[in-house]
């Protein structure tokens, strides 16, 4: 491949330094480092000196955590999408977003080309080019795990050291992660035999339910239109309040999982993940729902869940069968508008408590003790017409 001029998501990790500098050697070219700040709290300073030092010519480093939140971690939460029954898909959302912003610098530089740090059995290299092709089809794109050599992560660190690369690599934590404001994931090393239970000191974020305080804490979330707003009554920016609600589930030890996952590409792969504002926001916003949707809204919705789930598992945020699905989990999603008051204790987020505006629920129509409304003798008719078909078919079988 021809190229003099390449824009490389850089992380500042064993992988992309090896590939900043890979690249530089292999096609001659101006590597362009771009790193996006998804509240993974690194030191970007020192990102952005590791870039220039390994040879980047210019160095990117983007606020997005705005952004992220917004347009991505919430438009996905309205659809209450949870991959396999267990995954938020919090790396999964993370990267049409990184892809997004990655091809805008290449544009504005005037890029030949686009790499990315992402193996050749992952998900993530999926995600990365189908938004890049999404975006700018004509686009040349590297991804050096399926052309070079270095095979393994030994080699990486032997490469590294052959050209001053810093990178420190421990023993102590034998397997990758991934860190954005929703979520850390935990892949690889000694989590591939999954009959292992992950050590204590893995986890970043969150208490063990063993540590977690003794005594529940109680709080309030507040949704307009299907999107957190306000939490115990304050308002907060959409990156602010997913903060804080993390501090308040990883303290309660809310937000684990440990799930076997099917990967796009074919291959079953373990993967821990910690998730704990998140938690509370699905948790909060299915109680929410529960007074505010229409019933058949609801099952149409809910029969989405596994498709949506899917596509921004597999990388089509910017294909057109997800902006269809997102239209109408949208507009199912106008009167999701209240108040829900959770209670977090040992690992778990208990509803409490849930009130809106456009409550659906009816008290003088629901109660057991004398109501308005209702007239309790209709439900003969009802039931008769609903088991007619019950009744024909079983005297067709009597007749046989």
């Amino acid at each position: 491949m021809n190229v003099k001029k390449v824009v490389l998501a850089y992380s500042g990790g064993l992988d992309t330094s090896v590939i900043l500098r890979w690249l530089i050697e292999q096609y001659g070219c101006e590597v362009i480092a771009y790193c996006a700040d998804l509240g993974q709290g690194e030191d970007l300073k020192a990102i952005r000196r590791k870039a220039l030092k390994t040879g980047a010519s210019k160095v990117f480093v983007d606020d997005l955590r705005e952004e992220f939140v917004k347009h991505y971690v919430f438009p996905m939460l309205r659809a209450n999408a949870v991959y396999e029954g267990s995954y938020l898909l919090g790396t999964s959302i993370a990267r049409p977003l990184i892809a997004k912003r990655q091809i805008e610098i290449a544009v504005k530089e005037k890029a030949d080309a686009v790499a990315h740090g992402a193996t050749g059995k992952g998900n993530d290299q999926v995600r990365f080019e189908l938004t890049y092709y999404a975006l700018k089809p004509d686009v040349k794109v590297i991804a050096p795990w399926r052309l070079w050599d270095l095979n393994s992560r030994q080699a990486l660190v032997d490469y590294a050291k052959r050209h001053g690369i810093s990178v420190p690599v421990s023993k102590k934590r034998p397997y990758s992660v991934d860190r954005n404001l929703f979520h850390i994931s935990y892949e690889g090393g000694i989590l591939e035999d999954p009959w292992r239970e992950p050590p204590a000191d893995m986890f970043l974020w969150t208490r063990s339910v063993e540590k977690a305080p003794n005594r529940p804490e109680y709080i309030e979330i507040d949704f307009t239109r299907g999107d957190p707003v306000a939490m115990n009554g304050r308002r907060y920016s959409p990156a602010t309040l997913l903060s804080r609600l993390n501090g308040l589930g990883a303290k309660h030890g809310i937000g684990r999982v440990d799930l076997v996952e099917n990967r796009y590409v074919g291959m079953k792969s373990r993967g821990v993940y910690e998730t704990p504002g998140g938690a509370l926001l699905h948790c909060a916003r299915r109680a929410l729902e529960s007074i505010t949707m229409d019933r058949e809204v609801m099952r149409l919705r809910d029969s989405l869940i596994p498709k949506y789930a899917e596509l921004v598992y597999y990388g089509y945020w910017f294909a057109p069968e997800r902006e269809i699905l997102q239209e109408a989990i949208n507009a199912s999603q106008q009167n999701v508008s209240g108040r829900v008051r959770l209670k977090l204790y040992k690992g778990n987020a208990i509803v409490a408590g849930r009130k809106s505006p456009s409550s659906l629920y009816d008290p003088k129509m629901a109660t057991f003790e004398e109501g308005e409304g209702y007239q309790q003798a209709d439900a003969e008719g009802f039931i008769k017409l609903n088991a007619l078909r019950l009744k024909l078919r079983r005297l067709n079988q009597l007749k046989k």
